[in-house]
């Protein structure tokens, strides 16, 4: 018996995390369709076999579903609407999957205004950075029917780890459990930054503080293992910019106001994160407030 042909995926955002994520599907045998607004981007993926559109309106015309990994609700919304966008292009009954960090606003406004049309819409935010895309590891948290969630699993294990795709919940979860795992891992990390800039300036050996903090209540996956980035390589993470970090920040305060609950800590951690913005530049990695903390202390914490 034949195989079922795979179904054309349209992909469009091809920055670090599209392009792991597109190299994937590719290799899982699904074929192409993609557009950025670089058009080199492509060049790889092409060579590889798939198709290059000039628009999302021709993406979504010529794939059975959409995939967007864009950098802001803004880029989303752009992509989106308008007279070359997804909606301009895409069949009724079409599906589209947002995997960019983003806010339930512009998808509940595609819901509302296009219901007519019988569009499938997902949310599936994803979190493991450059690299989980790039090895296809990537945790996936996807809101949703749980009819579409399985439709489309088999395109989302391509990019993902299988036992770490969760159905979260209704449209519009997986935007807010992505928001919140940003929202406490960048407070992991001043946290950290904060606690062993202290304790090595106390005169606590850095190693000796680490295997501490390892073997307390007080350990986390950040301690044990995110940290070491820095501790060993003095690397704070490029491939995601601090000017998104900041971004995905707002998203999460926002989304703290947009439901009444007051979020002061997280506040107070965006405002280091704008601070070591301005300090470093937009470009600089997303664990870079880990260098307010050496700056102030005169020394780098490396073991």
């Amino acid at each position: 018996m034949a195989a079922t042909p795979r179904p054309t995926v349209g992909f469009i955002g091809l920055g670090n995390m599209g392009s792991g994520m597109t190299r994937n599907l590719q290799e899982a045998g699904f074929p192409l369709l993609v557009t950025d607004i670089r058009r080199e981007s492509a060049d790889t993926l092409v060579e590889g076999g798939a198709l290059w559109a000039d628009s999302a309106a021709d993406v979504a015309a010529g794939s059975d579903l959409v995939i967007t990994m864009l950098p802001t609700p803004r880029h989303v919304s752009e992509v989106v609407n308008g007279p070359r966008g997804i909606l301009a292009g895409i069949a009724d009954g079409g599906t589209w999957i947002d995997m960019s960090t983003s806010v339930p606003e512009v998808a509940d406004r595609v819901r509302k205004e296009e219901a007519r049309r019988g569009l499938r819409i997902l949310d599936a935010p994803v979190s493991g950075m450059a690299v989980g895309a790039s090895t296809g590891m990537l945790q996936i948290f996807v809101g949703g029917t749980a009819d579409d969630v399985a439709r489309v699993r088999p395109v989302l294990e391509a990019m993902g780890d299988p036992e770490r795709i969760l159905h979260v919940g209704a449209n519009g979860a997986g935007y807010a459990v992505k928001l919140m795992i940003n929202q406490l891992w960048f407070s992991h990390l001043v946290a950290t930054a904060e606690v062993m800039a202290i304790g090595v300036k106390a005169g606590v050996d850095l190693a000796v503080l680490r295997d501490s903090l390892i073997a307390s209540p007080a350990n986390s996956t950040f301690v044990e293992r995110d940290v070491l980035s820095i501790l060993q390589n003095g690397d704070y993470d490029e491939g995601f910019a601090i000017a998104l970090a900041c971004k995905d920040l707002g998203l999460s305060i926002d989304l703290a106001r947009s439901v009444g609950v007051p979020a002061e800590l997280s506040s107070l951690v965006e405002q280091i994160y704008r601070r070591a913005r301005a300090s470093y530049g937009d470009n600089a990695g997303e664990m870079t407030p880990f260098r307010l903390y050496e700056d102030l202390i005169g020394r780098e914490l490396r073991l």
